[in-house]
C-alpha cells in the first residue's frame, strides 16, 4: 500500500463511518516508532506508522485510522479531542476504534524485562537480616542496629 491508497482508504472510512469528508492529507511516516499514527493539530494531516500494516495487517491499520479520525473530526468540531476527554472516549466507542494500538511483535521482543533478584545480608554480630533489591558494598556499610559487619547470605532470582 502506498500513500495514495492510504489517502483513499482514510477518505472512504471517514465518509462511511463518520459521515463526514476527510479534506486533508494522510501519509505513511517511517519515522514513527512508538505509536501507530498521529493527528497533526496544525495541519490537520494524519500520519500512519507503516510497520503496523506490515506486521499486524489491514484490520489493525483500519483501527488506527478510525482512532486518528476521531481526533480529526472532534478537533474540527471544537470538541474534546484528547485521549482523556469524554467526547473522544464516546466517539471511539461509537465507531469501534481502539483507544490504544497493539504492540508490534518486534517491540515486544525488545521490552522483555530482566529477572528481578532479592539479596539477603546478615550482620555477623547480632544476626539481623536485611533484604535488599540493590547490592550493598559490605566494606562500606555496617549494621544499623549494632554497627557489626554485614555479609551476603543468599540471592533469590524471581521470574
Amino acid at each position: 500500500m502506498n500513500d495514495l491508497e492510504l489517502q483513499a482508504l482514510v477518505e472512504n472510512i471517514s465518509s462511511e463511518i463518520f459521515g463526514q469528508p476527510f479534506k486533508h492529507k494522510a501519509t505513511f511516516n517511517s519515522r514513527l516508532r512508538t505509536t501507530g499514527g498521529r493527528y497533526l493539530l496544525g495541519t490537520h494531516n494524519i500520519e500512519i506508522n507503516k510497520k503496523y500494516l506490515e506486521q499486524l495487517g489491514k484490520e489493525e491499520l483500519i483501527g488506527i485510522i478510525k482512532h486518528e479520525l476521531c481526533h480529526y473530526h472532534l478537533h474540527l468540531e471544537g470538541k474534546g479531542h484528547q485521549h482523556r476527554d469524554t467526547d473522544f472516549k464516546l466517539l471511539l466507542k461509537k465507531v469501534g476504534a481502539p483507544r490504544f494500538c497493539n504492540q508490534l511483535p518486534e517491540e515486544a521482543k525488545k521490552t522483555k524485562r530482566p529477572a528481578k533478584k532479592i539479596l539477603f545480608y546478615q550482620c555477623t554480630n547480632c544476626r539481623l537480616t536485611y533484604q535488599r533489591k540493590r547490592i550493598i558494598d559490605t566494606s562500606k556499610y555496617v549494621c544499623g542496629k549494632c554497627r557489626g559487619r554485614l555479609k551476603k547470605i543468599k540471592e533469590v532470582v524471581l521470574r
